[in-house]
């Protein structure tokens, strides 16, 4: 008996060296991911984002997203059973790093011309923006702080 608690002694000896000493750990892991999260939420809660607006164009895709769009056709044409997006993603990416500089050159075309596009449409919105606002300031529908958060987030 006393051959079995020595060894127990050992190995309970050679845990307690492998482990890092932490003083201040009073949570669990789980207990401290809680916490963690709970504070995020605090902090969310606090900064509030505005509300999206539908009229607002949509960002322009990169030349990859153009890229994307024609490969998906061709990709399901080839692979009729293949049902998962992540797999066509990936075959995607996968070509587009095999591509040269020239054979991307149609497609980052097509987004530079679609992003040419966008910053025009981006123009007229945000002078329509600046025209309701003005109006509104006019009218006194808007308080004080209101006009200024709206100003601070239009620089």
């Amino acid at each position: 008996m006393k051959a079995t608690k020595g060894k127990v002694d050992t190995r309970k000896g050679k845990k307690e060296e492998l482990k890092p000493v932490v003083e201040d750990r009073t949570l669990g892991k789980r207990k401290a991911a809680i916490k963690a999260d709970n504070s995020r939420k605090k902090l969310t809660k606090k900064v509030k984002l505005g509300k999206k607006d539908a009229n607002k164009p949509k960002r322009p895709p990169s030349a990859f997203f153009v890229f994307l769009e024609e490969f998906r056709t061709i990709y399901k044409q080839e692979h009729p059973n293949v049902k998962a997006v992540s797999a066509v993603g990936k075959a995607g990416g996968e070509k587009w790093k095999s591509l040269s500089s020239a054979e991307k050159a149609p497609y980052e075309a097509k987004a530079a011309k679609r992003k040419s596009e966008y910053e025009k449409l981006i123009a007229a919105y945000n002078k329509k923006q600046i025209r309701i606002f003005i109006c509104r300031m006019m009218m006194g529908e808007m308080t004080k702080k209101k006009t200024e958060t709206l100003m601070l987030s239009r620089i």
